[in-house]
């Protein structure tokens, strides 16, 4: 169910070890209201000011004593949280779990666009695991091998030798001894989870909605088919959405009317979205061959995945500039190379483009300059890396 209402209240109301998971999102101390509005401009929100950091410290405390005590001795808590109070709720998990039951700071780890500001991009948030004791559930998630690792020697079984170096065991008989199965690398403590795109079919206009993708894998790791999921601060109801999907009971509480009645309407029709970078990883967005990111790494240029016209951008000074930059295949001619380059850019604004030829070099001479259809565009073909090198700051965009 969900209740609208205190969560320390109505967690009061439960009895002791009642619930298998507790997940929490509560406000982040960023002292401002938070506001977003949903696709058909209906507007969402909840406040997040405090007197002061005693005030918010004491009611995370208030609340996550009461989770502490319905929680199941199988149960585990996950708090979510961000560079604004992190390290104060740390110290609290500490007081009311036990530091022995802390388990796992987890780095959500994402990209974002973001306004420039002095300092570094924000783009992690922190999601604290505790257990109530030391026989918490927990469920094991593998995923592949890095691209580094050797598949083929990873079956052989390893020892240490007398100098406590890492060694292949062998038989008797001299031969690699071979571990039967490999279910491949423990999850670790940072999740790369992209954010929850704005086009997304499951965002509903709620600040701070977490994605579906980010709690399943929470909900997997720490709970049974069966188990009660209790989310104090349900905001949307994403955490129910996956209790739901995942055939777990789930209990949400929110203050907020609008909250509640944005969780039931989910809970009614659950829209979950997959990660396309996650199905296919990052690899897959990459069609470039070594050849031409070899020579774009040597003009100092950012690679462009996925067209057939540019192959990236040139830098100057270590940032980016918008001369587009192609680099001439082996098996097309400069006029083909020029008339790919110029379609790609012809409706994007930019003024000048490179060249980069490779072959049929006797079919046009070093720094020929030629104008397109497009007004105001020109292109400079060179023949060596040490030309563009040489000339990057004639290809400067005037501004």
């Amino acid at each position: 169910m969900v209740i609208n209402g205190d969560g320390l209240t109505e967690m009061k109301k439960m009895d002791s070890e009642s619930i298998g998971l507790v997940y929490l999102d509560p406000p982040f101390f960023t002292q401002c209201r938070q506001t977003l509005k949903d696709k058909n401009l209906n507007e969402h929100s909840f406040d997040d000011q405090w007197a002061g950091i005693e005030a918010y410290k004491s009611f995370m405390k208030e609340r996550l004593s009461e989770c502490q005590r319905i929680l199941k001795k199988t149960g585990s808590i996950f708090l979510h949280c961000d560079r604004y109070a992190s390290h104060h709720l740390r110290i609290i998990l500490d007081e009311v779990f036990g530091a022995r039951n802390f388990q796992s700071e987890i780095i959500w780890s994402y990209r974002r666009w973001s306004n420039a500001k002095k300092g570094l991009l924000n783009a992690h948030q922190v999601i604290f695991f505790y257990s109530k004791t030391d026989k918490f559930t927990f469920n094991p998630i593998y995923n592949g091998y890095s691209e580094a690792t050797n598949i083929d020697q990873i079956f052989q079984k390893r020892k240490r030798d007398a100098n406590g170096k890492t060694v292949y065991r062998t038989s008797e008989l001299g031969n690699y001894e071979l571990i039967e199965e490999k279910k491949g690398v423990p999850l670790s403590d940072v999740w790369e989870i992209p954010y929850l795109n704005p086009k997304a079919r499951e965002r509903v206009g709620y600040p701070t909605q977490k994605p579906i993708l980010l709690l399943e894998r929470i909900v997997e790791i720490a709970s049974n088919p069966g188990d009660t999921i209790l989310d104090p601060f349900c905001g949307s109801g994403t955490t129910l959405v996956v209790a739901k999907l995942l055939g777990r009971k789930y209990l949400g509480i929110d203050t907020s009317p609008d909250a509640v009645a944005l969780s039931e309407k989910r809970l009614e029709n659950p829209i979950r979205s997959d990660s396309t970078l996650l199905k296919k990883g990052r690899l897959a967005y990459s069609n470039q061959n070594t050849e031409i990111l070899s020579l774009l790494n040597q003009i100092e240029a950012e690679p462009v995945q996925r067209n057939r016209g540019i192959d990236g951008f040139l830098k100057v000074n270590g940032k980016m500039i918008p001369v587009p930059i192609r680099i001439q295949r082996k098996d097309e001619t400069i006029e083909s190379a020029k008339q790919q380059l110029s379609k790609a850019i012809q409706k994007n604004g930019f003024k000048r483009a490179v060249l980069y030829q490779t072959n049929d070099k006797t079919e046009m001479p070093l720094f020929t300059l030629s104008i397109s259809n497009t007004p105001n565009y020109q292109l400079y073909v060179y023949n060596t890396i040490d030309a563009i090198i040489r000339n990057k700051s004639v290809l400067i965009y005037e501004r």
